[in-house]
Formats: C-alpha cells, sequence, structure tokens
C-alpha cells in the first residue's frame, strides 16, 4: 500500500514567488490600491484624536462653535474613510481575481501538457477540482492577504507610535499586548493548517469519484451499480465530516483565543488609563482616547486572525497546486527536427515498452512501412496493437529501441509538429459543445469552411451537412448528443483529414458503424488516403482489404509481418488461415 506523504510546510520564498509572478503584472492597480490603503490607515488614526479633543474642549470651552467643527470633521473623515474602504475593497477583488484566473489558466495548460502516465492516474474530477477549487481557495489570499496584512500592521504600528507619545507606559502596555496576540494566534494556527490540508484531499477525492459517476451515468444505471455509486457517496461524505469539523475545531479555537486576548487587552488599556489619569498624566478625552485605539486595534488584530485561517486554507491548496506544477511530463519536446511533406514512413526498430512497470506489452518490434504504403494491423485483445499507435504519436516513449518517421526520431520533432502530421481515429469519439466547425478545427477561427465542406462531401456527408438549417454552424452536445453512432465516427474521419497527416492510424475506427456507413466510409477512403501513409487495426476482414502489407502480433511479438498479396496465397500463413476460418473467429 502506498503511503502519501504530508504536504511540506509552505515556504515564505513560495509566497513571494506567487505576488511576483500573478501581482507584477498588475502594478498599476497594485499602487492604486496601496494609496486607498494608506489613506484609509490615516483617516483611521485621525479620528480618534478628533474625539480626545472634542471631549476635552466640551470641558473648557465656552462656546460651542469649535465642538459642531469637530463634529462635522468627524463625520466628513468617516465618511471619506467608508468610501476609501469600499473603493479599496473593490479594487482589491479584481486584483484578486484576475491573479487567480491567470494562475488558474497556468495550471490547466500545464495539465494538457503533462502524458498519459500523469492522466491515467488521474481522475478528471481530481484533476478539475485543483484547477478550480483549490485556486479558488487562493482568491482572497491575493485579493485581501497581503494586502490587508500590510495595511492592518502599518494601522497597529500607527496606533503603538501615537500610544506611545501620551507615554511609555501606556505604549509599552499596548505593544506587550499586540506581541502577545500575534504569538497565540501563531501559535493556535500550527494546530489547524493540516486539517484543512486533508480536508482539501478528500474534497478531490469526492468531486473525482462524482464527475467520474456522473459521466458514466448510463452504464451505472444499466449495470444496476447505482447502490454501490451511492453507498461509496455516503461513505466519502463520512470520511469527509471528521474532517470538517477537525477543521472547524482549527478556526474556532483562533476565534476564542482572539476574543480571550481582546478581553486581556481591554483590561490592560483599563488599568493603565485609570492609573494614569488618576496621577493627572493624562486628560479624560486622552483616556477615551486610549479606549478608542484599543478598540480599534482589536479590528486590525481580528483581520490577522482572519488572514491567517485564508492562509491555512492557502497553505492546503498553494502546496498542491505547488505539486501539481512540479509534476514534469516524461514526454519532452524535441530539438526541433523536422518531418518531411507528403507520406511519411515508419520504422519501428527493436522497440520494447510497457506501462509503468507492468508485464512488457511490446517486445522486439521491428518493422518498415515504405511511405504511401496501407498497413493492415492484426492481433487479439492484449497484444499491443493499440499500444504500438500510442508510441506513434508519442504519448508514451519506449523503453528500448527507436521510433522513427521518414527516417526522423520522434524524440527529436517537436510534439506539436509531430501530432499534426499523425492523425488518429479510434472507435471513441470525443465531441464538444459548439458548432460542428468548432468540432472538426477544434476551434481554429482561421479554418477555411470550404476545405471543410469538401472533406464532408467526400465522406458522404454532404448532402447531412445541406440537410442542417445552420449548416457549419449547427451546435453539438456535448459527447455528440444528438447524432448517431455512425455520423459521430464520420465527423471524427473528418476531423483528422482536415489537418492533412502524413499518417494516418484507424484503430478500430469503423467497429462503431453499421455496414451501409462503413460502406460509404470505404468509398471515401481510398480518395482521402491518397497521397498519406496508413495503419489499420482492425477486427474485420473487409477493413483491411486495401491494406498493402499485414502485420499480425500476439503477446506484444510480431509473428508474421509481410505482403498482404504473399501472405493471402501462402496456406500456411497465419493470415491465410483468417482468410479460410473468418477472422473475428482466429483472433477471439
Amino acid at each position: 500500500m502506498v503511503t502519501k506523504k504530508a504536504l511540506p510546510r509552505i515556504p515564505i520564498s513560495e509566497y513571494l514567488s506567487l505576488f511576483r509572478s500573478y501581482l507584477k503584472p498588475q502594478r498599476k492597480r497594485m499602487t492604486v490600491l496601496s494609496a486607498l490603503l494608506l489613506s484609509g490607515i490615516a483617516l483611521q488614526l485621525v479620528n480618534p484624536q478628533i474625539i480626545r479633543y472634542f471631549i476635552d474642549s466640551a470641558q473648557s470651552l465656552q462656546s460651542g462653535t469649535p465642538l459642531i467643527w469637530a463634529a462635522i470633521l468627524f463625520i466628513g473623515v468617516s465618511f471619506v474613510q467608508q468610501l476609501v474602504s469600499v473603493s479599496a475593497s473593490y479594487l482589491g477583488a479584481n486584483v484578486g481575481w484576475m491573479a487567480t484566473n491567470q494562475l488558474r489558466s497556468d495550471v490547466a495548460a500545464h495539465c494538457l501538457k503533462l502524458d498519459m502516465a500523469f492522466h491515467k492516474t488521474q481522475t478528471s474530477g481530481s484533476i478539475i477540482e485543483r484547477v478550480d477549487g483549490d485556486i479558488n481557495n487562493l482568491s482572497n489570499f491575493f485579493s485581501q492577504f497581503a494586502i490587508m496584512l500590510v495595511s492592518n500592521v502599518l494601522l497597529v504600528a500607527g496606533m503603538l507610535v501615537l500610544l506611545f507619545r501620551e507615554g511609555w507606559l501606556i505604549g509599552s502596555g499596548m505593544l506587550l499586548f499586540v506581541v502577545f496576540a500575534l504569538m497565540a494566534i501563531r501559535y493556535i494556527r500550527r494546530f489547524a493548517v493540516p486539517h484543512w490540508s486533508k480536508v482539501r484531499e478528500v474534497s478531490a477525492k469526492f468531486y473525482g469519484f462524482l464527475g467520474e459517476h456522473l459521466e458514466g451515468t448510463e452504464d451505472t444505471r444499466a449495470s444496476g451499480a447505482t447502490g454501490y455509486v451511492m453507498h461509496r457517496f455516503f461513505t466519502l461524505m463520512r470520511e469527509w465530516l471528521p474532517l470538517r469539523v477537525r477543521a472547524f475545531y482549527g478556526w474556532a479555537s483562533m476565534w476564542i483565543t482572539t476574543i480571550v486576548v481582546f478581553t486581556i487587552g481591554n483590561a490592560v488599556a483599563f488599568a493603565v488609563s485609570y492609573y494614569l489619569w488618576k496621577e493627572g498624566a493624562i486628560s479624560l478625552g486622552t483616556v477615551y482616547m486610549i479606549f478608542y485605539y484599543t478598540e480599534l486595534m482589536a479590528k486590525p488584530i481580528e483581520q490577522i486572525r482572519t488572514q491567517m485561517e485564508d492562509l491555512q486554507k492557502a497553505d492546503a491548496s498553494i502546496g498542491r497546486v505547488r505539486e501539481l506544477l512540479q509534476t514534469e511530463s516524461s514526454i519532452q519536446d524535441g530539438a526541433g527536427d523536422p518531418l518531411p511533406s507528403g507520406p511519411l514512413a515508419v520504422a519501428l526498430e527493436r522497440v520494447t515498452f510497457s506501462y509503468e512497470g507492468e508485464r512488457t506489452t511490446l517486445s522486439d518490434v521491428d518493422f518498415r512501412l515504405e511511405p504511401g504504403q496501407v498497413l493492415g494491423l492484426l492481433g487479439r485483445t492484449g497484444s499491443g496493437k493499440t499500444t504500438l499507435a500510442r508510441l506513434l504519436l508519442r504519448f508514451y516513449d519506449p523503453d528500448e529501441g527507436r521510433v522513427a518517421l521518414s527516417g526522423v526520431d520522434i524524440r527529436r520533432t517537436k510534439l506539436q509538429e509531430l501530432r499534426s502530421r499523425v492523425g488518429l481515429v479510434t472507435q471513441t469519439i470525443e465531441l464538444f459543445q459548439g458548432t460542428i466547425r468548432d468540432n472538426l478545427t477544434f476551434f481554429d477561427e482561421e479554418a477555411d469552411d470550404e476545405r471543410i465542406i469538401q472533406v464532408l462531401g467526400e465522406l458522404g456527408m454532404g448532402e447531412w451537412l445541406h440537410s442542417l438549417p445552420l449548416g457549419l454552424d449547427t451546435r453539438l452536445e456535448s459527447g455528440g448528443g444528438g447524432l448517431s453512432a455512425g455520423e459521430a465516427q464520420l465527423l471524427s474521419f473528418a476531423r483528422v483529414f482536415l489537418t492533412d497527416p502524413g499518417l494516418v492510424i484507424l484503430d478500430e475506427a469503423s467497429s462503431r458503424l453499421d455496414p451501409a456507413t462503413e460502406q460509404r466510409i470505404e468509398q471515401a477512403m481510398n480518395k482521402l488516403l491518397q497521397g498519406r501513409t496508413c495503419i489499420i487495426i482492425a477486427h474485420r476482414l473487409a477493413t483491411i482489404e486495401r491494406a498493402d502489407r499485414i502485420l499480425v502480433l500476439e503477446q506484444g511479438r510480431i509473428v508474421e509481418e509481410g505482403e498482404r498479396a504473399r501472405l493471402a496465397a501462402d496456406p500456411e500463413s497465419r493470415y491465410s488461415r483468417m482468410l479460410r476460418t473468418g477472422m473475428e473467429e482466429l483472433l477471439a
């Protein structure tokens, strides 16, 4: 059993790196935000001074005019302070969301670059939870944490300076109170952070499970597995609840600690103020000002506590996001050796491959396919046919040996160029919410409509396209809902041929087609494959009748390979026996 290691505590440098990366592009907004926060701090420090003047003046002045002006000034400063506060909150939220959206974009792009070995071990739901849930937890971190932390620290520092001006005793008392408060909060935080990290892990597991089974809801209901799914659902919820409770206790302990600290602070302020007033060292207005500052000091310390709570969540989320961003794909871009135009030659030179330490899937596979030739690839399920196709697209690299196209080792090419020159059609069709044009061109706005219509016409779908009221602008549902299996498969053919690949791989591509649709494909295939090399992985004899060569795999090894006509004429060959007995029966 694999033991998961706890995520390490996030160093300060990690936070600073995030700020530099995602807040630096917003320097102007950050400058305005800083100015607003500094103005807000100044206004908060001014108001208690106005109140002190009002109280002291009320005891000594005969005229009420200065008191009226002091009251007007107090109201004006309060109004401006609230206006500055709202503006800072609005701007801070915008800064935070722009930063988190950029981070979300970077994480999503990174996930798309990771190899199949990563995606094989991760559910789509768990990845979505990291891209969305974890990064949502960082929105407050970017929009408020640093800004609020700095502003609250400056506010506390400003109040301490003003209190020290009134006397070293009151200043020292409040300084000790602040130090004690921050140390207490920091100490309690140590016990709460691990629980938030575990909450995020279980959350990812839950949404991964939920996404997986919502995607396969038809199979779940058809097989009568609804009971199991709901049982697992409630099991994960029961696992999630105690972690949420412990995380809440961590938050509650910080909240209680803050209340106790504030009570101590008020007691200290009361004791010191009473002593100084009795000694005649301060006026009654100054006593009220000290109490005002003490109460005001509770607000930034409370906000610091809240930010520390957000930091607990940020610790867990940053750790998980960092872990994801530090995951490197084993498939790296090559130096950029170009592939020639036109049909590509295919060569596998003594290739051996296994998945993640499992049993060997391909063993010492060695063959060559000339440009423009068609290869029929045969073998039982699990013989390594699809694995061979994945190696040609460099979804994986071989453990031993070399895969080359027209003499170029595909590890030396750029991945984007390789996958634009090699087209793959499988029996699993991925269609997205969007127009027919979007699905055929992968949202390429520069695609030529005439070329799209031409390819669809060559596949016998011209009449179908003309029957649609919006033509290429007709919207498809996610997963191809509303299309027959044959129509969806034909669209996947069209999608590949629009990229004009030099090598086309058809992996059981006609297995879902009815005989009439398959015949339409066969009629168009001769034209579409002109000037292209093709590998056809199939179980039906009719599908490989156009093949120039035949290659038969068994348990990852080549057991027969040669020209189709020669093998068909040789009564001792495996291919000849397939023709006589029926390939479906022989490969069962």
